[in-house]
């Protein structure tokens, strides 16, 4: 509804005349009705007058919604701002269960194949799925996660978690080569940086689960 059909249902609502309004408005009848049928547009000083006498706000004269329903909107529009706990719990509820969705991709691999004598394509498939599941799930975690100011506490426990990674990370590589060298299996002892990379995540989530402990 535009607004000239919307200052006729309004004047009709209130059973008036368009000479009764125009007289209220103090302009011609001639006025309302090209109001009414858009061929021109109330003037910003008979907008207040209008909302008067039909009873209603700004907001519903020119948009045609009611108070509510720009409250309603409003409200459904307005993003819940987390505190920094919060952020810190969802953040960890989300990590656990990409560490768990990790083991159960690794922990198939390993069985379907040799065990259970699955087609490598599918299993593989199945296992690349459930890894970029995972993964996908940790990056808009981390890439949603809004800013906070860190603490002296929080930088030192992130160059200790660095620091541990750098470790593992170190470690995994050596092993990785040793295993392949003396297997000469290259085609899985990949799944090793993936382990790496699920510690690294463990590490995280344990200092996180941690600073949560001595917050409380």
């Amino acid at each position: 509804m535009d607004l000239g059909e919307r200052l006729y249902a309004l004047r009709k609502s209130k059973n008036l005349t368009q000479d009764e309004v125009a007289e209220k408005l103090k302009v011609t009848r001639q006025t309302i009705s090209k109001w009414e049928t858009n061929q021109s547009t109330p003037d910003f000083d008979k907008i207040v007058p209008l909302c008067e006498l039909f009873e209603i706000g700004v907001e519903e004269l020119l948009t045609g919604k009611k108070p509510e329903e720009v409250q309603e909107e409003q409200e459904n529009n307005e993003e819940k701002v987390l505190t920094k706990q919060e952020v810190k719990e969802k953040s960890a509820k989300v990590v656990s269960s990409s560490i768990f969705i990790y083991i159960v991709a690794i922990a198939f691999l390993m069985i379907a194949i040799p065990v259970q004598h699955a087609n490598p394509i599918v299993a593989t498939s199945v296992f690349l799925l459930l890894i970029g599941w995972a993964t996908t799930r940790m990056i808009k975690n981390y890439m949603s996660m809004p800013k906070f100011e860190k603490t002296k506490e929080e930088k030192k426990q992130e160059k200790v978690i660095k620091q541990i990674n750098g470790i593992i990370g170190s470690i995994c590589v050596a092993i990785y080569f040793i295993v392949s060298f003396t297997t000469m299996a290259w085609h899985i002892t990949w799944i090793i940086f993936i382990i790496d990379g699920l510690i690294c995540q463990a590490v995280k989530l344990i200092f996180m689960l941690k600073g949560d402990e001595e917050d409380e």
